[in-house]
C-alpha cells in the first residue's frame, strides 16, 4: 500500500472492509457501508477517504454511485469535499455535523443556555445513578484541575474542566444525554475558555459542591449547583435578544 494510500484508509493503516454491493437500492447500500467506516473509526476525523475510483472497486458499484453516496453524506455533514485535494471526514455522526453546524457563531449567551440546560440535568441524574468509579473519577478530575491552576496552565485547566463536565454526563448514565454531551464538547470547551478568560482566573473550589452532592445522591442539590454557577455565568453575558 501506498502511503497515500495509508493515510486515506484511516489511522488504523489497514484497507477499509467494503463488500460488494447488491443491485437494488446501490446508493443506500454504499451510504450505509461508508457511514460504517467513519462512525466505526477506521476513517478518523479528518482523514481523506479513498477515491471515487477505489471506492467505486471496492464496492463493486460505478462511480457515479459512489459519487451521489459521497454527496449525501456531505449534505449529512459527515464528509467535506475540498477543491484539488479530495474528501474528507468531517465529523463521526450526523448529530456531530448537525451540532457543529447550529453552533458555530452562535451567540456565548445562547450556548450557556444550552449549557444549563444539559448541565443541571445531568448533575441531578448523576447524583441519583453514580457509581464508586464515577465519584472516583471525578474526585481525581477536580484534584488535577486544581493542580493545573496552581502551577498556572491554564489550556490544561481548561481541558480537566471540560474533562470534568463531561464525566459528570457519563456518570447519569444515559445514552442519548452521552451522545448529546459528546457531540457538543467542541462548544462546550470553547464556552469554558471564554468564561474563564473572562474571569481571569480559575477558582479552586468550583465545582467542589457538586461533586459533593453527586457523591452524597443529593440530586436536588447537585442541580443547584450546577445552575449556580451558570447562573452567574449568564448574568454577565448579555442576552442578544
Amino acid at each position: 500500500m501506498t502511503s497515500a494510500t495509508s493515510d486515506r484508509a484511516g489511522s488504523s493503516g489497514e484497507p477499509p472492509v467494503l463488500r460488494a454491493a447488491r443491485r437494488t437500492g446501490l446508493i443506500d447500500q454504499v451510504i450505509d457501508q461508508l457511514r460504517d467506516q467513519i462512525t466505526g473509526g477506521t476513517w478518523a476525523i479528518g482523514a481523506r477517504i479513498p477515491t471515487e475510483a477505489e471506492l467505486a472497486a471496492l464496492t463493486g458499484t460505478s462511480r457515479n454511485t459512489v459519487r451521489e453516496a459521497v454527496q449525501s453524506l456531505v449534505h449529512a455533514g459527515l464528509l467535506e469535499r475540498r477543491q484539488g485535494s479530495g474528501t474528507y471526514v468531517l465529523a463521526a455522526s450526523e448529530l456531530a455535523g448537525a451540532v457543529s453546524r447550529r453552533v458555530a457563531g452562535a451567540h456565548e449567551h445562547h450556548i450557556l443556555e444550552v449549557r444549563r440546560t444539559l448541565e443541571v440535568g445531568a448533575a441531578r441524574l448523576a447524583a441519583t445513578r453514580r457509581t464508586p468509579e464515577d465519584v472516583a473519577r471525578l474526585r481525581g478530575l477536580l484534584a488535577e484541575r486544581t493542580a493545573a491552576s496552581h502551577r498556572g496552565d491554564f489550556e490544561r485547566a481548561v481541558e480537566l474542566d471540560v474533562d470534568l463536565h463531561r464525566a459528570i454526563g457519563h456518570a447519569a448514565h444515559n445514552p442519548v444525554l452521552t451522545d448529546l454531551y459528546e457531540n457538543f464538547l467542541d462548544a462546550l470547551s470553547e464556552s469554558v475558555r471564554l468564561n474563564f478568560a473572562m474571569v481571569g482566573h480559575i477558582d479552586d473550589d468550583e465545582h467542589a459542591a457538586l461533586v459533593d452532592a453527586i457523591e452524597a445522591g443529593d440530586g436536588d442539590s447537585a442541580a443547584t449547583e450546577a445552575a449556580c454557577y451558570l447562573d452567574l455565568l449568564l448574568d454577565e453575558v448579555p442576552d442578544p435578544d
